[in-house]
């Protein structure tokens, strides 16, 4: 009886394949909070690539139990969901960076806000998935609004160039300041603190700069979700595929963000070259159709985002080698 709970199919895939996925999960969120930074301290860019290579090779190892549990198009799909998301994730970095900047996060409480920015992305990544399998299940021309979304979104990124959002006029840092108590200065690791009010002079409670850069992380995320749950359902409309795939390229995002942060701008040309993978994810449907086939083929879907990818990655360190010898000699 016991056996039959775990072999249950639950969305289409087995029990036990979810409640191993969610472990692999948790473990690896105590790991990373209670015993690597168990104490708030700066990561050097060093330890940023050592676990941010761990998280990808997770990752890719996770991709290949999956294709050995269900099949050589799961497998693929995963790992071309995996590798989108993780790009994606890659653009995320650069509105991070800017937050950080703005409410001028110290780099050793830094890591903080973005453990609990990403526990909050695992729950809205979820609540967004499943929503978004609800209703393609019910309403699968959903499918191609995702995907002449995705086309037009790549078309307009290709276009807009580089856009910086203006931290300071957004809407929901206007409304904290003007709601809310709101202190600006930094309280170490808090994100409220009790001190007396400027205007009756009793002690009130106050948010700290660092959970504004916490609530605007996440409503980033939120945003950069509209791009990234269309893709990965454009992609394959397997939920287990879908949630895997999201949360193993989140997963290792604060970690690798402290390696980017310091090299943003050699990357100038992975925003055209994402630009032209949402195209291509969103054309996958129609050239489908277009050639009668039932669906793109994984394999060649999972070759042609990879090559994108690492030809905007490639060309971008190419083009910007030069200034960064300058600021290295300077």
């Amino acid at each position: 009886m016991e056996l039959t709970v775990f072999t249950t199919l639950w969305m289409g895939t087995p029990v036990w394949m979810w409640l191993a996925f969610m472990g692999i999960v948790l473990a690896l969120l105590v790991f990373d909070l209670g015993v690597l930074h168990g104490e708030h301290r700066e990561i050097s860019v060093r330890e940023s690539i050592l676990l941010s290579t761990m998280y990808i090779g997770l990752g890719l190892t996770f991709g290949g139990w999956v294709w050995w549990q269900l099949g050589a198009e799961p497998g693929l799909n995963y790992l071309t969901g995996f590798v989108v998301e993780k790009t994606l994730a890659l653009d995320n970095v650069f509105v991070i960076a800017l937050i950080f900047s703005f409410f001028a996060v110290p780099r050793k409480y830094q890591h903080r806000v973005l453990f609990w920015g990403i526990l909050g992305v695992i729950v809205l990544r979820a609540i967004m998935i499943g929503l978004g399998a609800t209703l393609v299940a019910e309403f699968s021309w959903l499918l191609y609004v995702f995907a002449a979304f995705l086309i037009l979104t790549g078309i307009k990124m290709l276009f807009m160039g580089d856009h910086q959002p203006e931290i300071g006029n957004n809407a929901v840092v206007r409304f904290m300041r003007k709601r809310f108590n709101v202190t600006d200065r930094h309280h170490g690791e808090a994100f409220f603190v009790r001190e007396p009010h400027p205007v009756t002079g009793k002690p009130a409670l106050f948010i700290t700069p660092l959970f504004m850069a916490l609530v605007m992380v996440e409503i980033a995320d939120v945003i950069f979700a509209v791009d990234s749950v269309p893709a990965i359902f454009a992609i394959t409309t397997d939920p287990f595929i879908v949630f895997t795939s999201n949360i193993f390229a989140i997963l290792g995002l604060r970690a690798l963000y402290f390696a980017l942060a310091a090299m943003i701008h050699r990357f100038h040309y992975l925003k055209p070259a994402l630009a032209v993978v949402l195209i291509f994810i969103g054309s996958k449907i129609f050239i489908a159709d277009l050639l009668g086939l039932e669906k793109f083929p994984a394999m060649l879907s999972l070759g042609i985002t990879f090559t994108i990818i690492a030809a905007g990655v490639i060309w971008s360190l190419v083009m910007t080698r030069d200034k960064a010898k300058l600021e290295g000699n300077g």
